[in-house]
């Protein structure tokens, strides 16, 4: 089973840009749909991005629509999460995740596999 790293998590201030970055283990990488989550203190895990095996098809959650792309590079087994214009409602766990099949969906059941997650901080 592929196994998930992420990084690229840190302290930034508000209205700042950080990029994740989420390496799979293996080369069936380009054989899953990703998506990105994030999970606040307190707050259950919630979508925040999602991506279709070709890179052709995006969905967003609306609080970060205009902010943050989604983007991935089946060549380096790495999906990515460029995200601008942080807001201090931002601060979470950001968890990189993989899905075996082929519609894009926004639940957490819907994914299969999920790395160990990277901390962002937007202080305002």
């Amino acid at each position: 089973q592929v196994q998930l790293v992420e990084s690229g998590g840190g302290l930034v201030q508000a209205g700042g840009s950080l990029r994740l970055s989420c390496v799979a283990s293996d080369r069936t990488f380009s054989t899953y749909i990703m998506g990105w989550f994030r999970q606040a203190p307190g707050k259950e895990r919630e979508f925040v991005a999602t991506i279709s095996r070709s890179a052709g098809s995006t969905y967003y959650a609306d609080s970060v629509k205009g902010r943050f792309t989604i983007s991935r590079d089946n060549a380096k087994n790495t999906v990515y999460l460029q995200m601008n214009n942080l807001k201090a409602e931002d601060t979470a766990v950001y968890y990189c995740a993989a899905r075996a099949g082929l519609r894009l969906v926004i639940a957490t059941t819907g994914y299969d596999i999920w790395g160990q997650g990277t901390q962002v901080t937007v202080s305002s």
